[in-house]
Parts: structure tokens; sequence; C-alpha cells
């Protein structure tokens, strides 16, 4: 029950809200919803500024979104020279959850991984819980401020509604990472130090998108054993890694990319699965059409309450015939494959793939040099643009 102070406060806080929001012409309803946001803070019930509590800005709304025709911003996060580092950029307030056309497969088909696979695909620790729903509650902000027609969050009932999907879930019952997996097309591992070690370890997450591992082996290591496949890691980033983690400040979340090439769009595969062996021999008749670039474009933040480190990331699909249109990338792709540092191939795994895509990759950038996009003595460099590419804000305009 609300007290009688709060009920006063609520009025109060009420007529000068009405005053502000009718003299700047807002309509009614807008008016009513502002108003039940605030009236539910000041009697406790609403969600906490994430954007005071981090320092970090909130997103700004997109306005006339249409998921249909959404797209994702092209990223070709390639590197010469090309070896293994963290390679970290500031994370854009605006690109933190980015949705686009393929919203409604990938809700479908994480649905369908998480009920096929259980325990793989999400997994906690006692002592997790309170992260999990601090980062269910940040995601609901940025969701309802960056894509306000999209989604709603009532702060009395605690109704989140999803107008993608048309559907609503409680957020005082529903699981955090239940949540995460049926509404964001994301992978959510959260990270938290442990008090004997200082170091930080798996304590939870929703992962639909891994190939070649799963949560149930990763679950409760700490990084340096999460990343133990990874060439270099060890020698070369560990260290460093573990000190990123422990001074990370809650008003710098980065971004980063990681890719491969896949044939078709394997969204979670495991190596006792039979598609794996796809991956052992080159197939002569395998059409270009079939390889896709995936980029796995991830973002790590720290949460403010918990102090626990999120990195999240999203797959990303794109037919490497578009590289074709895109000035640079065929030559820098070219030069990875043919001069890359031999165990970081390997562990990508470009083989089974290379005896179609560097022929094509050799054609597209003699057709490119040809037509003047790219300087016949241009030497291989990691572009300006990256992890784009000159002139793709023609193609791929961005949402306002």
């Amino acid at each position: 029950m609300i007290s009688t102070p709060n009920v006063a406060g609520i009025a109060v806080v009420a007529a000068a809200l009405a005053a502000v929001c009718y003299s700047k012409g807002s309509s009614p309803r807008s008016f009513w919803k502002f108003l039940r946001q605030k009236a539910a803070l000041v009697a406790g019930r609403g969600l906490p500024d994430y954007a005071q509590l981090t320092g970090f800005p909130h997103p700004k709304p997109v306005h006339g979104f249409n998921i249909v025709h959404a797209r994702p911003r092209p990223y070709r996060p390639f590197r010469w020279e090309y070896h293994q580092n963290m390679s970290l950029k500031n994370l854009e307030p605006d690109y933190w959850l980015e949705l686009e056309s393929t919203y409604h497969d990938r809700i479908a088909q994480r649905r369908q991984i998480y009920a096929l696979h259980g325990k793989r695909v999400i997994d906690e620790l006692p002592g997790s819980e309170a992260a999990s729903k601090e980062l269910m509650e940040m995601v609901i902000q940025y969701l309802c401020l960056r894509y306000p027609q999209q989604f709603e969050f009532d702060e009395w009932t605690l109704t989140f509604r999803n107008h993608i999907l048309d559907s609503t879930a409680n957020v005082s019952t529903v699981h955090p990472l239940v949540f995460l997996l049926e509404n964001v097309p994301e992978d959510f591992l959260i990270t938290q130090e442990d008090p004997d070690t200082g170091l930080y370890t798996l304590r939870a997450a929703v992962s639909t998108s891994a190939v070649g591992w799963n949560i149930s082996q990763k679950i409760g290591k700490p990084l340096h054993d999460i990343h133990g496949p990874v060439p270099d890691y060890k020698e070369k980033m560990a260290f460093s890694m573990d000190r990123y983690f422990s001074k990370m400040p809650c008003n710098k979340p980065i971004q980063r990319g990681s890719w491969g090439l896949e044939i078709g769009e394997p969204l979670f595969l495991q190596t006792d699965e039979p598609e794996w062996s796809h991956r052992q021999h080159q197939n002569p008749d395998i059409p270009l059409s079939d390889i896709h670039m995936r980029v796995d474009w991830q973002t790590l933040r720290r949460l403010p309450k918990s102090r626990a480190i999120v990195f999240n990331f999203k797959a990303i699909f794109t037919p490497v015939t578009d590289f074709r249109n895109e000035p640079f990338i065929p030559k820098l792709l070219l030069k990875i494959l043919l001069e890359g540092k031999k165990a970081l191939m390997e562990y990508k795994g470009t083989w089974s793939i290379e005896h179609k895509v560097i022929p094509a990759l050799r054609e597209w950038t003699k057709e490119q040099e040809d037509k003047g996009w790219v300087p016949k003595d241009w030497q291989e460099k990691t572009l300006n643009e990256d992890p784009f590419y000159p002139g793709w804000e023609k193609h791929h305009p961005i949402p306002t």
C-alpha cells in the first residue's frame, strides 16, 4: 500500500507534470503514460535510471522503425596485419542492442534451441540472481527507450509488452534469463569476481549462438579457461583481460567483433552434430551462394549495482557474394586468408570453404581495381572505416 506522504507526492508531481506536458503540446495518452512512470517511481515501483547509475547515456529513440525492413550495420571487422588482440572500441549508446529483420526468426530459433538443449543454453550458479535481474531491467529500459513503438513497460503492473511478437511478460515472475531468450536476439554471459582468486568467472548465461562450445562447458570457469582454445590467448591476452575486467568502469562499455566463414547460417552447432563434419573436408560442389560470413558483434559492460560484467553478442550472417560490391573488402579478406597466421586461420575453420572463396575474392579484387574503386597499388591494411568500409552508409541507412 502507498503511504499518505507518497500519495501527496504523486499528486504534486502529477500537477506539475500536467502543466509542463500540456504547455509543450503533448498528447493526453503520452502525458498519462509519462505520469504513470513518474508516479511509479515515487511509489518505489519503477525501474532505476540506469543512465544515472552508470554514467553512460540512454539511447536516442528510433521513430518510424520498421522491423521488417531493418538491416544490421555491415560489420566487416577485418584487420591487417592480422594477429590476436582485444581490438576494443567504445560502445555507441544507440547500438547496445540492435534489432533487424531476422528478429522473428531468431527468437523462434532461440526457443527451439533451448527446448532441445536445456542447460547447454541457459544455466546459472547461486549468487548470480541479482545480476541477472539487474541485466533484465537494463535491457527493458534500453528497448523501451530505443524502440518506443515496439516495446512498453508498465511500472505499476510490472508488465513488459512486446508489440513485435504481440506478447507480454510479468517481470516479477519471469526468469530473467528466459526473458532475455524470448525477447532479445542476443546472447548474454554474466561474469562475477571470485572473492578468493580475484578472477572473473562465468556465473550465469543464455547462449543460443554457440558454435563448437556451449554454456555447460564454460559455467563456473575463469576467463583464461573459457578462452582456452583461442590461439595466443594465454600468452598474449590473459593477463590484460583479467586486469581489464578488474578495473572496467560502468561508464565505458566497449564493443568488438569476431568473424568466420560458414556454410549456410549455423546459429548453434556442436561438435557432436553431423553438420560439424562439413568443416573437415572441401566440397567441390558447394555453391558460392551458400557461403556466409558470420560476425559475432560483441559488447562488454559493467552493471552498476551488482558490479557484474556482462558480455553479450549477436550473430549476423552475410553472403560472401555481397563483398563484390564493397570496396576494399575482397582484397583485404584475400590477404588474410592467404597470409594470416596459421593457428588463427585453423581456429576459424576457413579451410573448408577457401577453395571457393579465394578464387572469387581474386576476381572481385581485379574488378574493383579495374573500376577504380581500389587503387591498384593499395597495400592491404585495416580500413579507416573499420569495422565498416568506405561508402557503407549508402547501402545501409542509419535509422533515426
